[in-house]
């Protein structure tokens, strides 16, 4: 894959009055800082070739465009049925519809990260249950630990210079890995699928439960070397539902990450006595405070899933997410973010021994999923810092929390590969072999649904004809708090000071639940003249989530 930059010379943002939709507005300062950052330090060598889509993201407030190309293909963010009110009924046993969908999804997650230089070591949890609409459960944990390097740079603000005004750009370049699990509960198997649905999530917060205390009973084990560990481990599995899941876990998960993140705050400075100076002509900081204006990253996820047992048994599934996120604002917070993930499942015994020996692998099914979301709330991010008296050393604390509600649009399109020419045709647009190669063209699912042009390649086609295409709206509501501790060391040279920190420590947590809004739609298959129409996704309002 090659590693085309993005052009962001063209985009343009214009003042969209006040509130956290202004801060949104600035996600393309942002994500020129990201594209700033990755030229520099992401190599090219990376898993499969897809960083286009990248472009395309960070592009997509001006139509989605590519960074080569004219039409890149995002997704127009409108609802299911388009805008034309009622939403027609497809045929009955449409082999286009779905099976399922995701109804609502509750997720936990806490991060620490610690900075010693120019180092950074970054560790979080997490923890997901997701309710689906034929009565299904999953709970999923993953950990991961992330190491990387970070720098900053700041400047004095001329205009206000008496007042300490200062503006800062820092960025850092993470790599990481983690593991998990994921648990499907479906042994309630009642005939009600909302009956289901009750039945199998009140298992698997009961699981969730027995895993947290289990996790205990190993920490105060490590602690207290001298604890009961098997009593602790006893009264932890009295807590497991009556059908717990076959395995543990169903799937196997584990995980790679490139994160590039950066970000813009501004300072301002104080001082007490005439000219800031005492009756010594020493000068008398009192400190300063700070805000971040805006930050951004680009993370870029491979998940590798190994299914134990459930529906997906003996099958691997590899999922390569890019996604760009933006967020600013002190008081009014808003937040923005861009996602495009490609799924590719294999058989993981053959796909096994074709790595064995070397031979091409052959991928069974493929799902390609988008998603944009776009959001804005009350809280508040400040900073405080101080000098240390006679030495260029900063002390800086930091914090905040907030609550944001947001809109979430989600695409998805899939297709069984059931023929060896399909199969191709996937693995080679994956590894970037043929004339139309992942790192050209990422299709979307509305895409996917009109009528192909002359110039679609072989996967835009195979999409089209075969793939099943959905889309989902959703709101969510989003809890955060953040405390910040660091000591920082700069040098300065006229109006710019090199700044970096000698130790910092940062703890983020973040529980976030999205439920199912609006119509579910999906694309019945080509009519006469190709189109594909959106019709009410009937399998997706069997049930409803339960809050």
């Amino acid at each position: 894959m090659n590693g085309r930059q993005c052009a962001d010379g063209s985009r343009r943002r214009r003042d969209t009055g006040q509130g956290g939709v202004e801060y949104v507005a600035l996600i393309g300062v942002v994500a020129a800082i990201v594209g700033a950052i990755l030229a520099l330090t992401v190599p090219d060598d990376t898993s499969v070739a897809l960083k286009d889509a990248v472009c395309r993201i960070v592009n997509a407030g001006d139509g989605g465009e590519g960074c080569d190309s004219g039409n890149g293909g995002g997704d127009d963010g409108g609802g299911g049925d388009d805008g034309d009110g009622d939403i027609p009924e497809g045929p009955p046993g449409d082999p286009f519809q779905p099976a399922k969908c995701l109804l609502s999804q509750d997720q936990t997650k806490t991060t620490v990260v610690v900075q010693i230089l120019f180092i950074k070591i970054s560790g979080s949890e997490q923890l997901k249950v997701q309710q689906w609409s034929d009565g299904t459960v999953t709970l999923e944990r993953v950990g991961e630990g992330s190491v990387g390097a970070t720098a900053s740079i700041s400047a004095g603000i001329p205009g206000l210079k008496e007042w300490g005004g200062s503006a800062s750009l820092s960025g850092s370049y993470m790599k990481g890995s983690g593991s998990g699990g994921q648990w499907l509960f479906n042994g309630n198997k009642t005939g009600d699928p909302q009956k289901d649905l009750e039945l199998n999530l009140e298992d698997a917060k009961k699981f969730a439960a027995y895993l947290k205390q289990n996790d205990g009973c190993r920490y105060q084990s490590g602690y207290n070397p001298g604890a009961n560990m098997g009593a602790c481990q006893q009264d932890a599995a009295s807590k497991k539902p009556d059908l717990p899941p076959e395995r543990a876990p169903d799937v196997d998960i584990t995980k790679t990450s490139t994160e590039v993140s950066g970000g813009v705050s501004f300072g301002k400075g104080f001082k007490k006595g005439k000219g800031g100076k005492d009756k010594d002509g020493k000068p008398t900081d009192l400190g300063s405070i700070s805000g971040e204006f805006g930050s951004g990253s680009m993370t870029e996820d491979v998940v590798v899933m190994r299914a134990n047992s459930g529906p997906d048994a003996g099958k691997i599934t590899f999922v390569y997410t890019f996604s760009v996120d933006a967020k600013g604002g002190e008081i009014a917070q808003g937040k923005a973010t861009r996602m495009q993930q490609v799924a590719v499942t294999y058989d993981a015994a053959t796909f096994d021994q074709e790595e064995k020996d070397g031979k091409e692998h052959r991928p069974e099914k493929l799902v390609i999923t988008t998603s944009q979301e776009n959001g804005e709330g009350a809280g508040i991010q400040a900073g405080a810092g101080a000098n240390v008296p006679g030495t260029p050393v900063t002390i800086d604390v930091g914090g905040g929390g907030g609550n944001i509600k947001s809109q979430i649009h989600t695409e998805s399109a899939e297709v069984v590969l059931d023929n060896d020419a399909d199969s191709k045709t996937v693995e080679d647009w994956l590894r970037g072999r043929g004339d139309f190669p992942a790192s050209d063209v990422l299709p979307t699912p509305s895409d996917a649904a009109e009528v192909p042009g002359s110039d679609a390649g072989p996967l835009e086609r195979l999409l089209h004809d075969k793939g099943k295409l959905s889309r989902l709206d959703y709101n969510a509501n989003t809890d955060w708090w953040n405390a910040s501790l660091g000591i920082g060391f700069g040098i300065s040279a006229g109006q710019l000071t090199a700044g970096f920190k000698l130790f910092g420590i940062d703890i983020t947590h973040e529980e976030k639940n999205q439920t199912i809004t609006g119509n579910p739609t999906y694309a019945t298959g080509p009519k006469n003249g190709g189109a594909r129409p959106w019709v009410e996704w009937k399998n997706c309002t069997q049930t409803t989530p339960i809050a």
